[in-house]
């Protein structure tokens, strides 16, 4: 190549270079569940999950191999129990995620302390917050993620597989006699959920209603007396762990409550109705089936 006739053309010379070059991705910008806008030059590499159900959704969406980090009880998919430890949800161990240097940290407003979550953002760290409150929400946590991580095919497959499992449930389910019930969060204190949660979003699909949905807390306390005069047909609880129903069976000693006459008390493994992720639609489903169950009980 005659190099003194190219320099003879720079603007041929600059035209050459730029079509060599690589192109330059445009930055990836998204909002939050808070409102904040969180904008990165190119995808997440080093991502810190600051709560289980955010561990699992990224898994799903294809980014488990960019986290770097996580709380305590991030036990799913398998995987994600040897990713290294930052504390538990509700206080973070900051040191650790400092250490661990992520290039995003994905926190959850109603369990991370919100302290915290602003120290992460004085630090410099890009801070995406989750809260869905609806399976519509839930999709559009899953796609922001992936496109966080640079993970939108995978993303949204995953989300395709989700909106269709509830779409099955809402045709299976559609027009059915309601049922009251009470669905039991935690023990000591007892805690239930109010009609903006998503675990009441659940409930409606399956016909049923939430004797404690009018409450103004989103995860209200209660005593058990209220419970007793609510007189719901059904109890659903998530247990103490997958596969302990402790909570559920110690409601049987109230024996003219109308859900233990009729046999009502259901156990569905929380980690399937008390996380914010595509598996929700499987806990869904066990509670649309035993509703059912309780409407083949009544006396007519």
């Amino acid at each position: 190549m005659d190099y003194k006739a190219l320099g003879r053309y720079p603007a041929m010379l600059v035209a050459m270079l730029l079509c060599t070059a690589p192109a330059l991705a445009d930055p990836i910008s998204v909002t939050d569940d808070d409102g904040h806008e969180v904008r990165l030059e190119q995808p997440a590499e080093r991502i810190v999950s600051l709560a289980p159900h955010i561990t699992e959704v990224l898994f799903a969406v294809g980014a488990g191999d960019k986290l770097v980090g996580a709380t305590q009880h991030s036990d799913f998919p398998p995987e994600a129990e040897m990713l290294p430890r930052v504390g538990g949800y509700s206080r973070i161990d900051m040191e650790r995620v400092v250490q661990l240097d992520p290039d995003l940290v994905v926190a959850w407003r109603s369990g991370n302390s919100q302290s915290q979550i602003e120290h992460l953002r004085e630090l410099g760290f890009h801070v995406y917050v989750s809260e869905p409150r609806s399976f519509d929400g839930v999709s559009a946590s899953m796609r922001r993620m992936a496109q966080l991580a640079g993970t939108e095919t995978q993303g949204d497959e995953a989300v395709r597989s989700f909106e269709e499992a509830i779409d099955t449930l809402r045709q299976d389910y559609a027009e059915r006699d309601p049922v009251r019930l009470f669905y039991q969060v935690w023990e000591q204190p007892l805690m239930t959920v109010n009609d903006d949660h998503l675990i009441s979003e659940a409930i409606r699909l399956c016909g049923g209603v939430n004797v404690f949905g009018h409450l103004d807390r989103l995860v209200p306390r209660m005593d058990r007396e209220a419970v007793i005069e609510a007189d719901p047909e059904v109890i659903i609880g998530g247990g103490m762990g997958e596969d302990r129903p402790d909570w559920v069976i110690a409601w049987t000693q109230w024996e003219d409550m109308t859900a233990v006459q009729r046999d009502n008390l259901f156990f569905i493994p929380p980690s399937l109705l008390q996380r914010h992720t595509p598996r929700i639609a499987e806990g869904t489903r066990l509670m649309c089936e035993e509703l059912e169950r309780a409407r083949l009980r009544r006396v007519d």
